[in-house]
């Protein structure tokens, strides 16, 4: 492990339109030159030159995600979103025009035969002509992320944001779980007029660049932003499929055991977020002691992981405390010049917290693991491979959890995650239903999407009931998932990344070291591969093949004696 590097001592300088044009003009100067070695030396300058720009690009959001009401945060997001387009118009051009090289064993001879291949989707995501589009949907999305920063609530004697009334919403007490899903909800309905015109807008407005670029319909584009290059609708359609035939019925069963253990009459919406009857495992302690206690589970684990996180810890590249003004959420992010990643979370005193050392530590692991990779296109994998890696560890960090719940209670968390993996599966695949149902309808009202969404819901969690909460009764649910309006597509990758997650839950309980040797080689291979040849790698089994559900939920209700 190096010498500590630290956040503090990160710095990018910011670029400017001329300087965009500057650097560009001499990357195709070299290429004008021709011949292997000036192709060479224009793809490590090339390189250098994203390295920096992400690199700046990663801290102008990361500040703004820390502190959404600081004027000068978001005045240079605003400055970083305008420039976005005009850097992808540069980039664009020169992929287009190394991609028209007739060498094309010498290009990938260079590159790498995936990297080419990214290119070539890439290359079908923009022009001109989409430029102003893709800084007014940046701007509609970050309006979504300051309205939901925005929410105060008073509840049980303090003041909270969103993400601080997750504890609530879990209490043991089904009153104040009733009370803190009625304190959300209406928020949603206060805000709810605003929420449907943003969101309005940006389907309208995606649908309008997907034709500006001749697709029919905005999906086949949002694949494409997405660099999916191995799958595409169908198959992904067939996998909501076996969701809706194999885990529905099984997550069934263990809400109405769960009905029946608790003596409710019903089971309500509030009610879902208490999974153990004792009451949800919590950490066991403050934010400094859960960072002692992770800095101890990781070295028990592996000294790379042990090292790893010391680095981040010491180097100060972690803000997990929840504040005023903060970005809700938690995310990894990083700084490609100097390979080191960036853990932002919100602790709310619940088991969530926990996930974020389990959760963003995965991607976080990866992204160092393989900082050494010759293109900063290969540093992250697409997103449905990226969240193998944080959902693996989730798994992989079973056997010692109980250095962040207690010894007492890791049994009990053991199983409380399990379960609720299981019931994401039928919310996850709902969630991406969705945005295929209105992408393919973009004209549809905000009422119809809201009764979308209701129908959906009844096909995935058909034993959802809200009660008196009338806003997700009438199919408002959805607009608390600010994947569905800042990442169209992405949250069907959590779904088939925990298909494969589970597949090492279930291999390390038969051979932990061997298991996590694995894990840590698919890290070091980062986004050297598309998603099927990185699951094969691994040795797991692809979402899309058949049976691949059945085994793991075989195992699951083994395990679960449901």
């Amino acid at each position: 492990m190096p010498p500590t590097i630290r956040f503090a001592d990160i710095a990018a300088e910011t670029p400017t339109r001329d300087s965009l044009a500057a650097h560009y003009a001499e990357l195709n100067a070299l290429l004008d030159r021709g011949g292997a070695a000036a192709r060479a030396e224009a793809l490590a300058q090339w390189d250098r030159l994203r390295r920096d720009h992400e690199t700046w690009s990663a801290l102008v959001h990361l500040r703004f995600a820390q502190a959404t009401d600081d004027p000068e945060a978001k005045a240079a997001r605003e400055y970083a979103d305008a420039l976005a387009p005009v850097a992808t118009e540069h980039e664009i051009a020169f992929k287009r025009r190394l991609l028209a090289d007739p060498d094309r064993a010498g290009l990938e001879a260079a590159t790498g035969r995936h990297a080419p291949r990214l290119w070539e989707m890439d290359v079908t995501t923009f022009e001109p002509v989409i430029a102003a589009d893709l800084e007014e949907e940046a701007r509609l999305s970050a309006r979504y992320t300051e309205l939901l920063a925005s929410a105060r609530f008073e509840i049980g004697g303090a003041t909270v944001n969103i993400s601080g009334l997750a504890p609530f919403a879990e209490d043991p007490d089904r009153a104040t779980r009733h009370e803190a899903e009625r304190l959300r909800w209406e928020f949603f309905a206060a805000n709810g007029a605003e929420l449907d015109s943003i969101y309005d807008a940006l389907v309208r407005l995606r649908h309008g660049m997907a034709r500006k670029l001749g697709y029919e319909t905005y999906t086949p584009l949002g694949y494409r932003r997405m660099r999916r290059t191995d799958y595409g609708p169908e198959e992904v359609a067939r996998y909501r499929d076996e969701v809706a035939e194999r885990v529905v019925p099984l997550v069934a069963r263990l809400l109405e055991a769960r009905r029946r253990e608790n003596g409710w009459d019903r089971l309500r919406f509030w009610d879902e977020a208490l999974v153990d009857p004792e009451g949800n495992p919590k950490p066991i302690g403050d934010h400094d002691t859960l960072v002692a206690q992770a800095r101890e589970m990781f070295d028990r684990m592996d000294p790379r992981l042990g090292a790893f996180f010391r680095l981040m810890e010491e180097g100060g590249f972690l803000d997990l405390k929840n504040r005023p003004g903060k970005a809700g959420g938690g995310f990894c992010t990083s700084f490609p010049t100097q390979g080191v990643p960036f853990i932002f979370a919100n602790f709310n005193g619940t088991h969530h917290d926990i996930g974020v050392f389990t959760h963003e530590m995965g991607h976080a692991f990866q992204c160092w693991e393989s900082r050494h990779l010759p293109l900063v296109d290969l540093l992250w994998p697409t997103m449905e491979a990226a969240e193998i890696h944080s959902m693996g560890l989730e798994f992989l960090t079973h056997p010692h959890v109980g250095l962040l719940v207690g010894e007492e209670a890791a049994d009990r968390f053991r199983r409380m995650h399990l379960i609720t993996s299981l019931a994401f599966l039928p919310y996850g695949v709902c969630v991406d239903h969705f945005q295929h149902e209105v992408y393919a309808r973009p004209e549809a009202t905000p009422e119809e999407r809201h009764a979308i969404w209701r129908r959906l819901e009844q096909r995935y969690m058909p034993w959802t009931d809200y009660g008196d909460l009338a806003y997700p009764a009438k199919g408002g649910r959805w607009q608390a998932k600010h994947h569905i309006y800042n990442s169209p597509f992405y949250y069907i990758d959590y779904t088939l990344a925990l298909c494969c997650a589970m597949q090492f839950w279930v291999r390390a309980k038969r051979d932990a070291r061997a298991t996590l040797d694995a894990y840590a080689a698919l890290c070091r291979r980062g986004g050297s591969a598309p998603f099927q040849e990185l699951v094969r790698s691994a040795g797991l089994v692809s979402p899309f093949a058949p049976g691949a559900l059945a085994e793991v939920v075989r195992e699951a209700e083994a395990a679960l004696a449901a």
